[in-house]
């Protein structure tokens, strides 16, 4: 594997430290004078280098704005910091597709300084990672994943940038999540530290080695208003606060995929786009984030004078996003505020991925006569007839008499009507593989005891096929398979997506079970034929009917 030149640069810079000595050198800004500087910051991309059908955000639009923003600053004498709270990978299928190609090259010709390396980048196998940091003329840092070999840090830590004589050192961190949450069969080399007991020894290492005047923290973690994470790992308001006051001036963040914009202390505002944003203030720290897709641009207009540092103002700017309103009793969408006209340059470079995907996805291969519920609201929280439906497609494939779904694994909904090939991959983007094992009928319901009692509004909630059982205080009973009761001394086949089946969301490792399999079978694939060879499909079919109950 190639060494990255951003990890080449870090060394170099430490070698010049050392021959430098340790002698402290004084700040290259001078004092009593006010410098300005913005921060610019997106998060949770997924995929969305193109407008949406209505014309909204789009990586081209994104150009035009920050570049015009670049602009401004610079003819008033400041400069601008352009960074990501990561997440760049999954959620569209023409990136999906090209392993987010479009999007990290798009990003590398606006200009971005700097991105926090996200769960979702673990989405593919690592060497296609590798080959993202290559497309990507920026560092993609975190400063908490480890390499379980060598017990060294396996990417780049920190950047630091100067900007008008302003050391800024720019640390990112990776939700300890991801372990859970990401494919184990991509991460099981990799060990992913608490954030807050890292950012201790990392500011450190800054501390002793940069002389760095301002640092900045790039995280995909999450905001987690007041502190109170639930089931997640913690995110960005305990990492300010199990810092001492003022260690990190700064948090771009991403992860929970939210504005971060406050009204009163701890609790965060109802935003719509075009209101006022108040970004966080943790333990002397700022802490921003803007929501998802390129939907805004978040701006930070700070003043740095004497070592010191003051926010100015701060931003959420929507990216042409538009709003409902009625002519003449007709439901129309208008723009929000002025349209920001695509960069031609980016439009041009972007388009020939966009129709390379849409000759690959825009083909019809079945209809259904309703809707098919993925909302992320409902599937995590309750049966729904798509986490039904792609359940009995895994169970019908692999010949099994039940089947686990995982709902986060259900990314959407499939409107009525036609379907296509692009709303599969949107559906289920992660590329998991089909598995099934044969267990006991005593296995069978100890490993059911431990899936259908994840917690609601999870990504580990289970959608069924093939099973009916009732869940009360952590236990299930009245449990049929087939419509049986459970026979201990019978063999059972049931299904479940590899990223399962690895341990993924918490669900019990069953990849070294005598009776796994991993079919190779991708998921999408499979419901891509599910429904082709059941269409048209009648949606009543796989409505719940209380096969699953919870008191």
């Amino acid at each position: 594997m190639k060494e990255h030149k951003f990890l080449k640069t870090a060394v170099a810079s430490m070698l010049l430290a050392t021959l430098a000595g340790c002698a402290s050198q004084g700040p290259a800004w001078e004092e009593d004078k006010t410098y300005q500087l913005t921060v610019l910051h997106t998060n949770d991309h997924h995929g969305r280098f193109w407008h949406n059908k209505y014309g909204e955000y789009g990586m081209a639009a994104r150009k035009t704005l920050i570049d015009s923003i670049r602009a401004e600053v610079a003819a008033s004498g400041g400069e601008v910091l352009l960074l990501s709270g990561g997440d760049i990978n999954t959620g569209v299928p023409e990136s999906d597709l090209l392993d987010a190609e479009p999007d990290f090259k798009g990003m590398t010709m606006i200009g971005y300084d700097a991105m926090a390396i996200g769960n979702h980048e673990f989405d593919n196998p690592l060497h296609v990672l590798d080959m993202q940091m290559g497309w990507a003329d920026f560092p993609m840092l975190s400063a908490n994943i480890y390499d379980k070999e060598t017990g060294e840090r396996k990417y780049q830590a920190y950047q630091v940038f100067e900007k008008q004589g302003i050391k800024i050192a720019v640390v990112g961190f990776t939700t300890a999540d991801t372990w859970k949450i990401g494919n184990p069969e991509y991460i099981g080399g990799l060990e992913f530290r608490a954030p807050e007991d890292e950012a201790k020894v990392v500011l450190a290492e800054i501390e002793a080695n940069e002389q760095a005047d301002l640092v900045f923290a790039v995280t995909h973690m999450g905001h987690f208003a007041d502190g109170k994470h639930g089931g997640n790992a913690p995110g960005d308001v305990t990492l300010a606060r199990s810092l001492e006051p003022g260690q990190l001036d700064l948090i771009v963040g991403g992860h929970s995929q939210e504005p971060v914009c406050m009204e009163g202390e701890n609790r965060v505002a109802d935003f719509s786009p075009g209101d006022e944003c108040k970004p966080d203030q943790q333990n002397g720290t700022w802490i921003v984030q803007a929501h998802e897709w390129g939907k805004y641009v978040g701006r930070a207009d700070y003043e740095f004078r004497n070592g010191e540092l003051s926010l100015v103002s701060y931003d959420l700017i929507p990216v042409n996003l538009k709003k409902k309103i009625k002519v003449d009793g007709e439901s129309q969408r208008v723009f929000i505020q002025d349209e920001i006209a695509a960069d031609a340059e980016m439009q041009a470079f972007l388009q020939p991925y966009q129709d390379k995907g849409q000759a690959e996805l825009n083909v019809t291969i079945g209809t259904i006569n309703d809707t098919l519920v993925g909302e992320r609201a409902i599937v995590r929280s309750s049966q729904t007839n798509l986490g039904r439906l792609i359940a009995t497609a895994h169970m019908e494939r692999a010949k099994a008499d039940f089947a686990v779904m995982n709902s986060g694994g259900v990314r959407a909904s499939i409107a009525t009507g036609d379907v296509t090939y692009k709303d599969v991959l949107t559906v289920q983007p992660f590329a998991n593989a089909l598995t099934y094992t044969d267990m006991s009928g005593k296995e069978v319901l100890e490993y059911l005891t431990a899936v259908a009692t994840k917690e609601k509004d999870s990504g580990a909630f289970a959608q069924f096929a093939g099973v009916s059982l009732t869940v009360s205080n952590g236990q299930i009973s009245d449990v049929l398979i087939g419509g049986m009761p459970v026979d201990m001394a019978k063999t059972y086949r049931f299904t479940v997506p590899s990223f399962n089946a690895s341990g993924g969301d918490g669900y019990p490792k069953v990849t070294g079970h005598p009776g796994y399999v991993n079919t190779g079978f991708v998921d999408a694939e499979v419901l891509k034929e599910f429904i082709e060879t059941n269409s048209p499909i009648d949606v009543s079919k796989f409505e719940p009917m209380g096969e699953i109950t919870y008191k």
